[in-house]
């Protein structure tokens, strides 16, 4: 059974946005953040892959701590994995 992939929308601050990216990160099972202005243009769209590693993670930081500044509202869209149905996480 293929994997099943869901998106979730999050409306944050320019203030909240760096912490919720980089909590978003650490979850593991996003696939992709896309960080829209106001007008609901895509600003940035972040595919993640499962090796990545912090030290290359900062220039993503860096681009996102940038962007926050330009606005006041942002909305988060996560695409996640879910594991098949049936299928045991380990």
């Amino acid at each position: 059974m293929p994997e099943q992939v869901r998106n979730e929308e999050h409306r944050v601050s320019g203030k909240e946005l760096l912490a919720r990216v980089k909590e978003l990160v650490r979850e593991g099972n996003v696939r992709r953040i896309i960080i829209k202005n106001p007008e609901g243009r895509t600003i940035l769209d972040l595919p993640l892959t499962a090796g990545i590693l912090g030290a290359a993670l900062v220039p993503l930081f860096a681009a996102v701590g940038g962007i926050a500044a330009l606005a006041a509202h942002y909305t988060v869209v996560v695409e996640r994995v879910e594991p098949p149905r049936g299928t045991m996480v380990q």
